[in-house]
């Protein structure tokens, strides 16, 4: 199903590109993740900071509309996690776009029983081009996804994250 998945949007995205102009580019920064946990009426938060990095490309529809995809992986403490969100571009001025969009995340660790290992959420945020090349990004990653297996009504386990990050667009 992964693999399915990835490369339907490979060729969607190389298909588009075609298309229009795209400048392709580096990211990584810093993720800091909330962990949350609801069983029987008890809620149980963990806070923790990782490291992501990964390739993006920000394709132009036209002046002020872009998509950009990424495929991102964050290393935490824990584990580590494939993350490709696509997002919408939207400048609001010359240098300042907010961003929004779907975020697909697939658990690079050995299946651990009773979890999922694969996850949807919604990104929003802003960046800012600092030049023709560089730019910083600040994003929010609302997980929607329950990642217990077929969890009994009342029991959650989701992840949420703020991202922040340093981009250069070759």
């Amino acid at each position: 199903m992964k693999k399915i998945i990835l490369s339907a949007l490979a060729v969607f995205t190389f298909g588009f590109i075609n298309a229009q102009e795209a400048k392709f580019g580096l990211i990584a920064g810093a993720d800091f993740a909330t962990y949350k946990l609801e069983a029987e009426g008890f809620n149980i938060s963990e806070n923790t900071t990782a490291f992501f990095g990964g390739v993006f490309v920000d394709i132009t529809a036209s002046d002020k509309f872009h998509v950009q995809p990424e495929l991102v992986i964050v290393t935490a403490e824990g584990g580590s996690q494939l993350q490709l969100p696509i997002l919408a571009k939207y400048y609001l001025a010359d240098k300042v776009s907010i961003l929004a969009g779907p975020d697909l995340l697939f658990d690079l660790d050995e299946k651990t029983e009773g979890l999922k290992s694969f996850g949807v959420g919604i990104d929003f945020g802003a960046a800012y081009d600092i030049d023709s090349h560089f730019m910083i990004e600040a994003k929010y990653n609302l997980g929607l996804t329950n990642f217990i297996e077929d969890a009994p009504s009342g029991y959650a386990a989701k992840i949420n994250g703020f991202f922040l990050g340093l981009g250069y667009k070759f």
